[in-house]
């Protein structure tokens, strides 16, 4: 095997915080209010390990004066690492944004968990509990692989060991040692010790925040950490660039899937680059690898496992041509078309995600009728289209001169309705 050197480039990362401290000190609470930070209105999950005790912070229905959070909830007694792992499987089918694990220690010391399973393992096998550490080591393994790779942001609550300090005539709560793993906050990238509300940080990757004190983190604080994460490039949208972009291949299509899949970015919600609804990674893979393909005479060979993309019998595109194989003006939008509509309009500056509404604009003007999303455009309505898009986006100052076109293109239709 060969081995090679490439220059490194920092990439945004998902946050993965901890918190820790006694019973009391406040950990669900901030996790709760830093998730409503992080998430920007995307879904909060909890994995509710103290009985029930996130649901505090719940909605109370018909009053909406009392302070609360919106979260999806999920109670969990047996603290398996299969179960955290299945766990982490249903937040990403949920597409939750940011993963609450209240409280990580139960699946170190809880009812299920590693220390448990050491025990159980220990009798079935020679060597008792010392042989039965390899098993277990390797379940951990596993459940730090789920948690870790979880493609939105991750906070952990941990608890600690109760001690007690007398200062001035008054008993403080103090947090002394961890209930989980020694050293798993080495897999954490910032952990904020909680005592009465205030939170300090202890471990972190990124120097701004380091030793940062806090009473009562929330969104705010959650938006330094945002700072730090955001300092480099877009995994995901990396990959999407390379979608959309000119002389995109099948084979290019399946060697971006693979890498993907190695990140465990496939299940990654993403806004479609033409249509700006939502979707995921893997399926933009699809869509563009199908469009990449080949055609051939027959039928192509299609993977046979639906991890790769795929594409329809040859000859065939989406929709359906006239009996005389000819474009009836009927005919939807192709995939090709669609792929290349967003290289078109990035050359006439409109590529942005945010310029959707101008892009629906400027399209509809063009083939002179209202459409809502681009899947609504014939073939014959996308070649004008490209047509138009490809003309401007050849000038030297095509932006400029494509808003200049719709505008009077816009102009002229109010004029022809007054």
């Amino acid at each position: 095997m060969n081995f090679t050197f490439a220059p490194a480039t920092r990439e945004q990362a998902r946050a993965r915080i901890g918190i820790q401290g006694p019973a009391g000190s406040g950990k669900t609470k901030t996790a709760l209010r830093m998730a409503e930070g992080l998430a920007n209105g995307g879904l909060i999950g909890v994995v509710d390990t103290e009985r029930g005790s996130a649901l505090k912070y719940a909605p109370v229905p018909g009053r909406p004066d009392i302070e609360s959070h919106d979260f999806a909830h999920l109670p969990m007694a047996f603290c398996s690492p299969e179960n955290l792992i299945a766990a982490v499987r249903a937040a990403e089918e949920a597409r939750v944004t940011v993963l609450i694990i209240d409280s990580w220690s139960h699946f170190w010391a809880g009812k299920g968990g590693l220390l448990a399973r050491v025990e159980e393992e220990g009798k079935k096998i020679t060597g008792g509990k010392f042989s039965a550490w390899d098993p277990v080591n390797k379940l951990e393994q596993d459940m730090l692989d789920a948690l870790l790779g979880f493609p939105g942001h991750v906070i952990v609550t941990m608890r600690t060991k109760t001690d007690y300090e007398l200062t001035g005539g008054k008993v403080k709560k103090l947090g002394v040692k961890t209930v989980q793993r020694e050293g798993a906050e080495y897999e954490l990238d910032v952990v904020i010790d909680m005592i009465e509300g205030t939170g300090t940080v202890t471990k972190t990757r990124y120097t701004p925040l380091d030793g940062a004190c806090v009473h009562h983190p929330g969104p705010e604080f959650a938006e330094a950490i945002l700072e730090q994460l955001g300092q480099g490039v877009d995994p995901v949208q990396a990959i999407v660039d390379e979608l959309v972009a000119d002389g995109l291949t099948y084979e290019r299509a399946l060697e971006l899937h693979a890498r993907a899949k190695a990140r465990g970015l496939l299940t990654a919600g993403h806004m479609h680059p033409v249509t700006g609804a939502p979707t995921t990674l893997e399926a933009l893979i699809r869509e563009y690898g199908q469009a990449a393909k080949p055609v051939t005479t027959g039928v192509t060979n299609t993977p046979s496992t639906p991890s790769t993309p795929s594409a329809p019998p040859a000859g065939q595109e989406q929709g359906t041509p006239s009996a005389d194989g000819q474009d009836d003006g009927q005919t939807p939008v192709t995939a090709p078309q669609m792929r290349m509509m967003h290289a078109c309009f990035a050359k006439v500056g409109l590529g942005a995600k945010d310029s959707r509404d101008e892009r629906l604009r400027a399209t509809s003007l063009i083939i002179g009728r209202p459409i809502g999303s681009a899947n609504e455009l014939t073939k014959t309505e996308a070649q004008t289209l490209l047509d138009t898009l490809t003309a401007y986006g050849e000038r030297e100052n095509g932006a400029a001169d494509f808003a200049a076109m719709v505008q009077g293109l816009e102009d002229d239709a109010r004029a022809a309705a007054a």
